[in-house]
């Protein structure tokens, strides 16, 4: 009876080292298929890019709240890689194309999806 007990918490240790092992972190020590992964998600490269995503982003938004012609408040902006993504609702149907004018102006901008849509006013 000792002896199955005993090989019972054997196994189950070396399950769980087998399984903790394989979960490892990239630069931990262990052998997983974790650790031969080149770059994960929180890598120093893509922090890099998100950062400068987000600076872009903000670029974008600055620029679009600055134009005295466009409602900005519902306008949101997704930048990629050079390419931004406009969208949310505006109140006038010319605002549209000049969202996308004003956002092509920015420097760093590559390409600019426009996604805007007229949003309708009751009562008016």
């Amino acid at each position: 009876m000792k002896v199955i007990r005993a090989l019972k918490l054997a196994v189950g240790a070396l399950i769980v080292t087998t399984w903790i092992d394989a979960w490892s972190q990239p630069g931990e020590s262990g052998s997983g298929p974790a650790s031969t992964v080149m770059a994960s998600p929180g890598s120093g490269a893509s922090t890099s890019s998100r950062q400068a995503d987000r600076a872009l982003g903000r670029k974008v938004r600055a620029a679009l709240m600055k134009d005295k012609e466009i409602s900005a408040s519902n306008i949101s902006v997704r930048a990629r890689g050079g390419a931004v993504t406009l969208f949310g609702t505006v109140p006038d149907a010319a605002q549209i194309d000049r969202a996308a004018g004003v956002a092509e102006a920015v420097p760093g901008v590559t390409t600019v999806k426009n996604s805007l849509t007229l949003k309708r006013v009751f009562g008016q």
